[in-house]
C-alpha cells in the first residue's frame, strides 16, 4: 500500500497556467467539466512536450477504442489496483466505471477480489485474467489467448494489451511522483 501521507515528489502545476498549458489541460479534461484539471495532468504538464504526446494515446483508448467500454474499464481498474495506483483507480471508480455499467461490487472486486469473484461473468473473468497475466508476466498465456480470440478481434486484443500497458505506465508515474489523491475520488475498499 502506498503511504498517502507522503509529499509529492513532483509538485503539479498550479494556476495561473501558461496559455499553451491551459489549452492542453482543457484538451485532457472532459468538455464542460466542473472538475479542476487533475493533479496527474498538472504533473505531466511539467514536461510540456511529453504531455502533448501522451494525449493522443490516452484519449484514443478512452474515447475511440474498438473494445467495449465496460471491458476497457475492467482492465483499467484491475491494472491500477494491481499497481496500487489508488489515485487512478479512484478516479475511474467514480467517473468512468459506473458510466459503463459496472456495479459497486464489481468495482470493489477489481481491487480486492480475484477473477473467480461471483461479481464476474465468465467473459469478465477472462478480461481480468488478461490484466493479471500481463501485469505478472508481460504476456498472455496460450490458454487465455484461446479464450479471448473467439470473443475479440486481433485489433481488440492489441488494444486490451495496450490499455493494460498504458495504465501500468500511468500507475508508475502516479506512484513514483507521489501524486496526491483527488478529494472526490474513491479510495480502495478495505
Amino acid at each position: 500500500m502506498i503511504d498517502t501521507n507522503l509529499v509529492p515528489r513532483i509538485p503539479p502545476l498550479n494556476p495561473p497556467y501558461a496559455p499553451e498549458i491551459e489549452t492542453q489541460l482543457r484538451k485532457w479534461m472532459p468538455r464542460d467539466s466542473a472538475i479542476e484539471p487533475l493533479a496527474l495532468f498538472r504533473t505531466l504538464a511539467i514536461h510540456a512536450d511529453l504531455f502533448s504526446r501522451m494525449l493522443p494515446l490516452g484519449a484514443g483508448l478512452l474515447g475511440h477504442g474498438h473494445v467495449p467500454p465496460r471491458d476497457r474499464e475492467i482492465v483499467i481498474l484491475r491494472t491500477c489496483a494491481r499497481a496500487n495506483a489508488e489515485y487512478e483507480w479512484g478516479i475511474h471508480a467514480v467517473l468512468q466505471a459506473p458510466e459503463v455499467g459496472l456495479t459497486a461490487a464489481q468495482i470493489d472486486a477489481t481491487a480486492i477480489g480475484d477473477p473467480a469473484d461471483p461479481a464476474w461473468t465468465p467473459a469478465d473473468t477472462a478480461v481480468l485474467r488478461l490484466a493479471d497475466e500481463i501485469y505478472d508476466t508481460a504476456t498472455i498465456s496460450d490458454t487465455l489467448w484461446a479464450e479471448l480470440s473467439p470473443r475479440y478481434l486481433d485489433d481488440q486484443i492489441l488494444e486490451l494489451i495496450t490499455t493494460t500497458g498504458w495504465y501500468r505506465l500511468l500507475s508508475t508515474v502516479i506512484n513514483t511522483a507521489r501524486i496526491e489523491h483527488e478529494p472526490w475520488a474513491r479510495r480502495f475498499p478495505s
